[in-house]
C-alpha cells in the first residue's frame, strides 16, 4: 500500500459554462472561462512550480514561483492570478523563467533552517520539493546575514506545533483560517522582512481564538505548522480513505499510518460531506481508535447485576431478537422502542426506526 495522493490544481475550479481555448507549451487546452492559467496547465498534466497556491483557497500570488510568459504581453505574470483568455499562447518553462524561479527560491532558502534530514516534514515538504523542481543547487547569498532561523517554537496547542523559523509567509494558513474555517484567528504581524504569522496580539495558539480545526496545518507547505504525531511517530507511509465516526455528518478522511499505527487523520478533498475540511474532533481526537478500553466485539448480559460477556455477532443478534419477543409477549407489541446515537447517519437511523416499527 502507499499514500493516497490528491491532485492539487493550484486554484479553485471555475463554475462558468463558457469554454475558452488556449495553447500551453505547445498543447491546446479548453477550460471554463475564469480558470487560472495554473489550473489550465495542471489539467493537461503540466505542474507549474508554486508555494502560496492551493486549490482549496482563492489565488493569492505572493510566492512569485508560478510566473509564466504570454506571447504578446510584457512581463512574467503569476499563473495563479492570471485567468485564461481565448487564443493566448503560454510558455511555462523558458530560460528566463528558470533563472527567475531559481533566484526566488534562493531567497527563500537563505532564510530557512537547513535541517531537512531531521525536519518533521522531511519527505512531505513543498518547499523541499520546489527547490528540486527549479533546480536549486546552491545559495549565493550565504546564511550569515539577518534572518529568522533562530526564532522559537510555539508548542502550546495540544495537537500541533508552530515553528516560526520555518515560516515562508505564504499566507496559506491565514487564508485557510479565513476562507475555509471562518474563524479569522490568524493574521500577519509586522511589515516587510519582519512579517510573521501570528495567532493574536502576543498570544500563543492555545490562548488565541484558534479552534484547532487543523485547516492551517493542512494548508501549510512547510513544517511551520505540523502535527505533533509527525514528531513522535514519523512520516506516514500508507493511507486509507475512511469515514469519521464522531457524528452523523459522515466526513471523509485519509487515515495515514506507519504499519498499523495511526499517524494522522487528513480531510479528504473528494469527501462529499466535508470537501477537505474538518472539525477538531475528526482531525485530532482520534485517540479512541487505539484506546485500551475500546469495545471491539459485541457484549451481552441478562441483567445489570451481571458482568458483560463477549459473544459473536450471530449470538448477539439472536439474543436481542429473543429478548424483543419476550418483552412484547409480556407487555405488548408497543413496549419496545429504539434510540439512535448522534453518531449514526440518516440511513442508519432510518433502518433502526424501520426495525422498531416493523417489529
Amino acid at each position: 500500500m502507499s499514500l493516497v495522493h490528491e491532485i492539487d490544481y493550484g486554484t479553485p475550479r471555475s463554475k462558468s459554462e463558457k469554454l475558452v481555448s488556449l495553447v500551453i507549451d505547445g498543447m491546446k487546452v479548453e477550460v471554463p472561462e475564469g480558470t487560472s492559467i495554473m489550473r489550465a496547465a495542471m489539467e493537461i498534466g503540466n505542474q507549474i512550480p508554486k508555494l502560496c497556491a492551493t486549490d482549496m483557497l482563492d489565488a493569492f500570488g505572493s510566492c512569485r514561483l508560478c510566473l509564466v510568459e504570454i506571447e504578446g504581453r510584457n512581463g512574467t505574470p503569476a499563473s495563479c492570478t492570471t485567468p485564461v483568455a481565448e487564443g493566448i499562447v503560454v510558455k511555462t518553462q523558458t530560460e528566463r523563467l528558470k533563472q527567475i524561479r531559481k533566484g526566488v527560491m534562493e531567497l527563500y532558502i537563505s532564510d530557512h533552517p537547513l535541517d531537512c534530514l531531521t525536519c518533521s516534514a522531511n519527505g512531505d515538504c513543498e518547499l523541499q520539493d520546489m527547490a528540486g523542481v527549479v533546480g536549486l543547487r546552491d545559495v549565493r547569498y550565504g546564511y550569515e546575514g539577518e534572518n529568522h532561523t533562530k526564532l522559537g517554537k510555539d508548542e502550546s496547542n495540544p495537537y500541533f506545533t508552530y515553528e516560526q523559523s520555518k515560516c515562508i509567509v505564504c499566507n496559506r494558513c491565514v487564508r485557510a483560517c479565513e476562507e475555509v474555517q471562518g474563524t479569522f484567528a490568524l493574521t500577519i504581524s509586522g511589515r516587510g522582512f519582519g512579517s510573521r504569522v501570528s495567532p493574536g496580539m502576543n498570544e500563543t495558539f492555545l490562548s488565541s481564538e484558534c479552534v484547532s480545526c487543523g485547516a492551517c496545518v493542512q494548508a501549510c507547505p512547510t513544517a511551520t505548522l505540523n502535527e505533533k504525531a509527525m514528531y513522535d511517530i514519523g512520516t506516514p507511509e500508507h493511507s486509507l480513505v475512511t469515514t469519521c465516526a464522531y457524528c452523523g455528518v459522515g466526513c471523509t478522511f485519509k487515515a495515514e499510518m506507519r504499519g498499523d499505527e495511526l499517524v494522522r487523520m487528513v480531510p479528504y478533498k473528494d469527501g462529499k460531506a466535508n470537501r477537505g475540511h474538518s472539525c477538531v474532533k475528526g482531525r485530532f481526537a482520534y485517540g479512541y481508535a487505539t484506546h485500551k478500553e475500546r469495545i471491539l466485539k459485541p457484549m451481552i448480559r441478562s441483567s445489570i447485576h451481571e458482568p458483560w460477556k463477549e459473544v459473536s455477532y450471530e449470538e448477539a443478534i439472536a439474543y436481542t431478537a429473543s429478548e424483543f419477543k419476550r418483552i412484547q409477549e409480556k407487555y405488548g407489541r408497543r413496549s419496545v422502542g429504539g434510540i439512535t446515537s448522534s453518531r449514526c447517519t440518516n440511513e442508519e437511523t432510518y433502518l433502526v426506526q424501520k426495525l422498531i416499527r416493523g417489529a
